[in-house]
């Protein structure tokens, strides 16, 4: 080991303490929990807390409810290829949450979820539960929850259109302008337009505020698009 000043020496014993006594503790889900909490406390004090990733934590699978408009879906090919990716090489991508009411709602990683309920080996390994990351408290309403599950699956570069319609429905609905639609969603003001078209729902229309000079924070015609890489999870 580096020679380590008092400070980091103080620091490296308390870790060390604290993982005897971790390991000390009797009964699996105990010590799930109790390292839950442990990287929870952590988390507070970390200088990336605004990362949600800074804090992973293990939770119950049957407490983690899927949501009702994820638009993406996934093909036998891939999903076998996803059940024997988590299975060989274990969890490397956390599911995205998102805690309303008590309720734990999946924002992204439906189907990572899904396997652990249907992979019996999956489950076995993980004691039942799954990775969970929380978005933050700001952005967890159901309108921005719907954004954000976009957002994922057109990284991915998958997405189903229909039901990515029928969220946007839901968002105007809720009277989020076009505006908000197009930055929150990554959309440009043209694909909102032909989508719109496409559809042939009226309702789309209800708060049209297009023009041909529409800006998002400085982007004309929409947000700046950006080509993301699948990350097979």
């Amino acid at each position: 080991m580096n020679q380590l000043s008092e400070q980091e020496f103080a620091i490296y014993q308390a870790a060390k303490d604290l993982a005897e006594m971790i390991e000390a503790i009797e009964g699996v889900d105990t010590k799930i929990d109790t390292l839950n909490e442990v990287r929870r406390i952590l988390h507070e004090v970390s200088p990336m807390k605004h990362h949600p990733v800074d804090w992973v934590y293990w939770e119950r699978s049957n407490l983690v409810e899927s949501n009702e408009y994820n638009p993406n879906k996934v093909a036998p090919p891939e999903w076998t290829m996803l059940n024997q990716s988590i299975q060989q090489d274990g969890y490397t991508m956390s599911i995205v949450a998102s805690k309303e009411d008590g309720v734990i709602k999946i924002v992204d990683g439906f189907h990572r979820r899904l396997v652990e309920r249907t992979n019996k080996e999956v489950s076995e390994s993980t004691f039942g539960r799954v990775p969970l990351t929380q978005i933050r408290k700001e952005v967890s309403g159901k309108g921005d929850r719907m954004a954000s599950t976009i957002l994922h699956n057109r990284a991915r570069g998958s997405h189903n259109i229909e039901l990515m319609s029928q969220i946007v429905t839901e968002l105007v609905e809720m009277g989020k302008g076009d505006a908000w639609i197009c930055k929150h969603i990554g959309m440009s003001a043209d694909e909102l337009l032909r989508m719109k078209q496409i559809t042939g729902l009226a309702a789309l229309f209800r708060n049209e505020s297009f023009s041909q000079s529409w800006e998002v924070e400085g982007h004309e015609n929409g947000v700046e698009e950006m080509e993301f890489e699948s990350d097979g999870q």
